[in-house]
């Protein structure tokens, strides 16, 4: 219960079922959700989801804290109580970071241990933000906010050693942008932090820039889908205003803030016509009655009032409430990152990763599955039988490589080898993948299926991450369900 964020001195109870809304009353629903969307999509106003990305002590928490500010987000008195409030600690260079840093132990530490949302305005677009940890401790949280994401904004601190120490092999810098691009974002903007610290230097940032481009690149990111901006986090410079205009960084740099880049980023089309998932990234207490879960809609169209079903398992629930920001909705489309409150189901039926579903169209459940894989930089080359850790949304499973089936070209996918021994760094690689039971329940114990899609049915079903011995050495596509 602890995984869930539910235990404190009260248990939870099962909240007694509302009557769920008739078929003909969810259809009509569903309809005018459809004609709404496809009218928002006509419109300048679109919304987007942004993970925030970067080493560790980049200033991630903090321009968005600083951010959000700016744009009218945060009023003075939240402000003042920040600034008393880490200053009462001895953190007071932390003071815009806990603005999302909300834990006690994440203000304590001085570091953003799991995902914090938040909603910002730009002139024409609505962005929800998800600000991801950069601790190498904390990369399973990581890669669940950027499951959710459809751009990146990748922070780097200009300070000298500090960028090194995170674009260089072992540093987060590298691994979060593998990672944004693997789970298929394709859009980043690169915010040059802290460049105060080497007192504006053109020469500074202009040497950042030319060893990220070619990175981004050979990461996947066409050059057209990459933009770079400077700026001071903590002061607020080159954020939301080109102020002050005598400022020692507009002496050189002519170009927009960060908001112009993030309010220029194409909000991508939504498949509201696909069945509807809801993998759960978290389990709370709803604020009035009932269990919360908050997630990203990977497909369709989810109405308040209807019954979905949970899976795995057997168990259903009705959704009561869809909140958005503080915001109750009627409905929430695909590509949308919500809050829904549960009624008529036992909390202990909700895991992290469980799928929400219609009764008449469940997300499959497989053990065993084909998956088109790019193989990272790794030292120790994968054979078959590779014990790997599975990454899925909010999900990370025991599994194995169970058999290389071909190595494929990275251009054209067409197959150079069928029957590999071994799988090197970079390579690209047909494989079948096999879950493993749980060391912890013995010897004889058998793997649970989870549920996938293939990436052809539902792209963000289909996307996995593989990691061994605390680092990621591949990601890929799920091609096949086998069991």
């Amino acid at each position: 219960m602890a995984g869930l964020n539910l235990a404190d001195d009260t248990p939870m109870e099962v909240v007694p079922e509302e009557p769920a809304k008739p078929p003909a009353a969810v259809e009509k629903l569903i309809e005018e959700a459809k004609v709404a969307i496809a009218e928002q999509e006509k419109s300048e106003k679109r919304s987007l989801s942004l993970v925030v990305v970067g080493h560790v002590d980049a200033g991630k928490s903090t321009m968005m804290g600083r951010l959000l500010y700016e744009l009218g987000r945060v009023d003075e008195k939240k402000r003042i109580a920040n600034e008393r409030g880490s200053a009462k600690i001895g953190k007071s260079s932390f003071s815009w970071a806990w603005e999302l840093d909300g834990t006690q132990e994440e203000r304590e530490r001085g570091i953003t241990m799991d995902i914090a949302l938040q909603t910002l305005n730009t002139p024409h677009r609505i962005i929800t933000i998800l600000d991801a940890p950069g601790h190498r401790d904390f990369i399973p949280n990581m890669i669940s906010g950027a499951s959710q994401a459809d751009c990146a904004l990748l922070v780097v601190d200009a300070a000298v050693g500090e960028f090194e120490a995170g674009f260089e092999r072992g540093g987060q810098t590298r691994e979060h942008l593998l990672l944004v691009r693997s789970l298929g974002v394709s859009q980043v903007v690169v915010a040059v932090n802290k460049l105060d610290q080497v007192e504006w230097a053109k020469s500074r940032y202009d040497e950042i820039v030319g060893l990220l481009k070619p990175f981004l690149v050979q990461s996947g990111f066409h050059p057209s889908k990459t933009k770079f901006v400077p700026v001071a986090a903590m002061d607020g410079v080159n954020l939301a205003r080109r102020e002050p205009a005598n400022s020692m960084l507009y002496k050189w740099y002519k170009g927009p803030t960060l908001v112009d880049l993030l309010d220029a980023l194409d909000a991508p089309t939504r498949d509201v016509n696909a069945p509807v998932r809801f993998p759960i990234s978290n389990v709370f207490k709803g604020s009035t009655s009932g269990v919360s879960v908050s997630g990203r809609v990977c497909g369709g169209i989810v109405v308040a009032g209807e019954r979905l079903r949970i899976i795995p398992g057997d168990e259903s629930a009705t959704v009561k409430l869809i909140d958005n920001d503080g915001e109750n909705l009627a409905w929430a489309g695909a590509g949308s990152n919500v809050n829904l409150t549960l009624t008529g189901v036992d909390p202990i039926s909700l895991n992290i990763d469980s799928v929400l579903c219609r009764p008449g169209n469940i997300v499959p459940l497989t053990s065993t599955f084909t998956a088109k894989i790019i193989v990272f930089d790794i030292q120790i080359p994968i054979t078959a039988g590779t014990s790997i850790e599975l990454f899925h949304h909010s999900r990370d499973v025991p599994a194995s490589i169970s058999r290389l089936i071909s190595v494929l070209d990275r251009s054209n996918g067409s197959v150079v080898k069928s029957k590999p021994r071994v799988l090197t760094k970079n390579m690209s690689a047909e494989v079948e993948i096999s879950l493993r039971g749980s060391a912890y329940s013995g010897p004889a114990s058998r793997a649970l299926p989870v549920p996938l899609e293939p990436f052809s049915v539902n792209k963000e079903m289909g996307r996995i991450l593989i990691r061994r011995g605390g680092e990621t050495i591949g990601a890929g596509v799920v091609l096949e369900l086998l069991t």
